[in-house]
């Protein structure tokens, strides 16, 4: 690390991924004085997936003083050894395996980050399994520990674009199997929360971004390529992914017992309608918009999350010239569509 986030202004660009990776894993002096406040090491559960080496690296840089470990099955090659080359401890474990579960370290602080998204309609069994069996499994190991899980903005109903987002006590009634079983993730979470006092949050993001994957980077490829961008899902919240890793680290600090929700995202509600003509302008092309706003969407309210931490450090117009510059580019993609027009729920 060679200087703190805080101190010095934001990249213009970045040239390819290790130069993105590097900047994500550069803590804020915020973030290192909460974790030097929590006691203990943290692990990092699920570390394999799109936010994962990033959030681990970060937690590396800020809390020096830590044991940072590393859990997942590493069916990617060379993720492991990347992360045990930026001090990153690792190991192998299926979270389905109880047994293995169970042989893993007591550790003060876990960040939860496994699940199962795309193909849940396709097997359903298994999506519930992860998003379901699995947290009961690594709540009940992890009982004496601070636990921050990952859930999404899935778990609410669509609301007016106008009302400013669903806040944290909405009724938790999304469409479709998906959704249903990330509220059966928070309620495991909950209930051994409330039965042996496990501080924790429910942490319910909303559309993470980095240069790879997200709803910008979705818009501006199908933008560049000349693909339809659907509007029927006309209004969405993203933040930044490094901002999000931050706040997930960072709600160590503030675990409640028993655990509670907090929303994660940016705070603008943002057109797609308005991202496909910015990045159209950005890359000398027309943008081809189908189908008609709804009135409603999935949106979040994040007055709590602002008034704990402070409003994301990148700001939406700066992600956009991010993006572009990179779609642009023709740089790496993670090959993973976040389907964000997608309304009954259906993946």
């Amino acid at each position: 690390m060679t200087s703190w986030l805080d101190d010095a202004p934001l990249p213009i660009r970045f040239d390819g991924p290790d130069k993105l990776d590097e900047f994500l894993a550069r803590p804020s002096r915020a973030l290192a004085t909460d974790l030097a406040a929590v006691d203990g090491d943290i692990m990092v559960l699920g570390v394999g997936g799109k936010m994962g080496p990033t959030l681990a690296r970060l937690a590396r840089n800020a809390a020096p003083d830590k044991c940072i470990l590393g859990v997942a099955r590493f069916s990617e090659p060379g993720m492991r050894e990347a992360l045990n080359a930026a001090g990153v401890e690792t190991i192998a474990c299926d979270l389905l395996d109880r047994d293995a579960v169970q042989k893993l370290p007591q550790i003060r602080n876990v960040i939860f980050m496994a699940g199962h998204k795309f193909g849940a309609q396709d097997n359903p069994a298994l999506t519930w399994a992860m998003n379901v069996h699995v947290p009961a499994i690594v709540a009940e190991h992890f009982r004496a520990s601070r636990i921050v899980a990952f859930s999404t903005g899935c778990v609410y109903p669509f609301v007016p674009v106008d009302s400013g987002g669903a806040s944290e006590d909405a009724p938790l009634t999304g469409p479709g199997e998906y959704a249903q079983s990330c509220v059966g993730r928070e309620r495991m979470f909950e209930y051994f929360s409330q039965s042996y006092r496990t501080p924790g949050r429910l942490f319910r993001l909303n559309y993470a971004i980095d240069m790879r994957y997200g709803v910008l980077f979705d818009v501006a490829c199908k933008v560049r390529d000349g693909q339809p961008v659907d509007v029927s899902m006309g209004h969405v919240n993203v933040i930044w992914q490094g901002d999000a890793n931050a706040l997930a680290l960072r709600c160590l600090r503030h675990a409640t017992a028993p655990t509670t929700p907090i929303n994660i995202s940016g705070p603008e509600t943002i057109s797609v309608r308005g991202l496909a003509d910015e990045f159209a302008g950005r890359l000398g092309t027309k943008p081809r918009v189908v189908g008609d706003e709804s009135p409603t969407a999935w949106l979040t309210n994040t007055t709590q999350a602002v008034r704990l931490f402070g409003k994301p450090r990148v700001p939406l117009a700066k992600m956009i010239d991010w993006i572009a510059d990179w779609v642009g580019s023709h740089r790496a993609s993670f090959n993973k569509p976040t389907h964000f027009e997608v309304r009954d729920g259906v993946y």
